[in-house]
């Protein structure tokens, strides 16, 4: 009999306590029993912290919670030595000017005409015959989702972007063949002329990636490669891969 009671008692005791988590509001999930327990506490981005969970804090209300990393933060890559080269901050600096051009307040800047020296950068990532369909695959992905809606799907600067009269001034690639590869990776970085940067989107890796895609719009031969393996356009890797 005690042990009917108490299985009585505990069901009773859960459809009181199931009833009570109900509300009126269809878009609440209900009362939660300790949200402390499973919601992180940790700064979310994009969050107003000024108003939640009912409460308003008028301090912090017009406060942005989505902040950038603190400056030279390395993010944390794995234990490959050669990626971890490859992703670590991007030793050249955008000129003074990209203050004013491309909101770049408070970041370091440099009077140098860095875009000039980087023709002398090469693309670290070495394109071989083994790896050349995988990295154009990743490149094209990327691409489609980060620069055809300007630059269009044959590189021509006829995207749509561009038929809709939105922007123009979008060149030709094929234009462009005599740049160099770290002209091309500072340009995608930091942004030029109307086009803005997109470090904070793309990784180092990906925009080294998105390199050697785009110099296939420049010469159609790039990537291809010959009988005896040797690539029918020069293709050098950077030894030391810190740029």
């Amino acid at each position: 009999m005690n042990v009917k009671a108490i299985i009585k008692g505990a069901l009773g005791i859960s459809t009181v306590m199931l009833m009570a988590s109900c509300v009126s509001n269809p878009d609440s999930s209900g009362l939660e029993y300790m949200p402390d327990m499973y919601r992180s506490a940790a700064i979310e981005p994009y969050v107003d912290y000024g108003e939640i969970r009912g409460r308003e804090n008028e301090a912090i209300k017009m406060k942005i919670s989505a902040l950038v990393p603190p400056s030279h933060t390395i993010p944390y890559v794995g234990t490959d030595k050669e990626n971890i080269l490859l992703m670590l901050p991007y030793a050249r600096k955008a000129n003074i000017s990209f203050r004013e051009t491309h909101g770049m307040y408070g970041a370091e800047l440099t009077t140098e005409n860095e875009y000039a020296k980087a023709m002398a950068d090469v693309n670290p990532l070495k394109l071989t015959a083994e790896n050349q369909e995988a990295m154009f695959k990743k490149g094209k992905e990327l691409y489609a989702s980060k620069c055809m809606h300007c630059h269009g799907e044959k590189g021509d600067g006829n995207g749509p972007m561009v038929a809709s009269n939105a922007y123009a001034g979008v060149p030709n690639y094929v234009d462009r063949a005599a740049i160099g590869d770290g002209q091309i990776f500072y340009s995608i970085y930091y942004g030029l002329n109307a086009m803005g940067g997109h470090s904070s989107i793309l990784n180092k890796r990906e925009i080294w990636t998105l390199v050697h895609y785009v110099r296939k719009f420049m010469n159609p031969t790039y990537g291809t490669f010959g009988a005896d393996g040797a690539p029918a356009v020069a293709v050098v890797a950077d030894t030391t891969i810190t740029k």
